[in-house]
């Protein structure tokens, strides 16, 4: 399996590739195939919960990293679910492994700037409760896909957008990113900018580039017309002219998507072994197997 590094082309060898009572909600059976549930956030008289899957370990050990999912959708629709395998497989590795809900458009009739909101505050709850869900506060990885994957990419990058009266000497920024098909530049696609008006630019990543933002991983197909890889490539490029580590794995004619459980097993499964690669690499798990 391939992987690159700063832009190069290079093998790994070996390698294919709760908080509060108060908080909780009367959730599903807990384990490695059903989520529980535990609400984050209340805004009005909308909750909004993490799908939790808890790691396969023994009695004995200490805190766990995280990675916290956020399912694609246009910023309009989506549900939690989308990722419900990937959590599986890093629960399965040890990892916290969980999945958010947030606002969208089509529900709640919100905008792009809610959803970063709301992202940042499921990342500041994981560490502010790091204690009660058994998480690291350190290893907290923010992950997602397309319009999930802009997400997670505006909290580990783009300052602002914090909930009105959180606690913010809690940080809502990630240690990693893990992104599927993101959108990293919000200006260079219509849809995005008509959705974000004023905000397009505030809220892309490519637009706050700096150095010292959490290392990074990203999965783009090459024939994707959604979000074409070259607005990645872009991303990329300024993330290591910054000094940042910033890994694009590019999937030859691959479209938007593609990384999705269920649509094409091999590349699901290429960007999970890539993943473990690269959280071993940060000493977030022990390796990949």
């Amino acid at each position: 399996m391939h992987w690159l590094t700063n832009g190069a082309l290079v093998v790994i060898g070996g390698i294919c590739c709760v908080g509060v009572a108060e908080a909780r909600d009367k959730a599903p059976e807990a384990g490695p195939q059903s989520p529980r549930r535990i609400t984050y956030k209340t805004v009005g008289d909308v909750k909004l919960a993490l799908h939790v899957f808890d790691p396969e370990r023994g009695d004995d050990h200490g805190p766990a990293p995280a990675i916290v999912f956020f399912f694609g959708g246009g910023w309009v629709s989506g549900n939690p679910s989308q990722f419900y395998h990937q959590c599986r497989h890093f629960a399965s590795r040890g990892l916290v492994a969980i999945s958010a809900e947030y606002r969208v458009k089509k529900q709640h009739g919100t905008t792009p700037a809610e959803c970063v909101k709301d992202g940042k505050s499921a990342i500041r709850w994981v560490r502010a409760h790091a204690r009660e869900v058994g998480v690291d506060p350190h290893r907290i990885v923010a992950a997602g896909g397309s319009a999930g994957g802009h997400v997670a990419a505006a909290i580990g990058v783009v300052k602002g957008f914090e909930e009105e009266g959180e606690d913010l000497s809690v940080s809502s920024q990630p240690n990693a990113l893990i992104l599927f098909n993101p959108v990293a530049d919000i200006t260079k696609l219509a849809k995005g900018a008509a959705r974000c008006g004023d905000l397009a630019e505030a809220l892309s990543p490519a637009h706050h580039v700096r150095p010292g933002l959490p290392p990074t991983l990203i999965f783009h197909g090459t024939a994707d017309t959604t979000v074409p890889i070259e607005n990645v490539q872009r991303f990329r490029d300024l993330m290591l002219e910054a000094g940042n580590r910033c890994e694009l794995v590019p999937f030859e004619g691959k479209k938007h998507g593609f990384f999705n459980y269920g649509r094409d097993e091999t590349s699901f499964d290429q960007t999970m072994r890539l993943a473990d690669a690269f959280l071993a690499s940060l000493g977030f798990m022990s390796g990949a197997d």
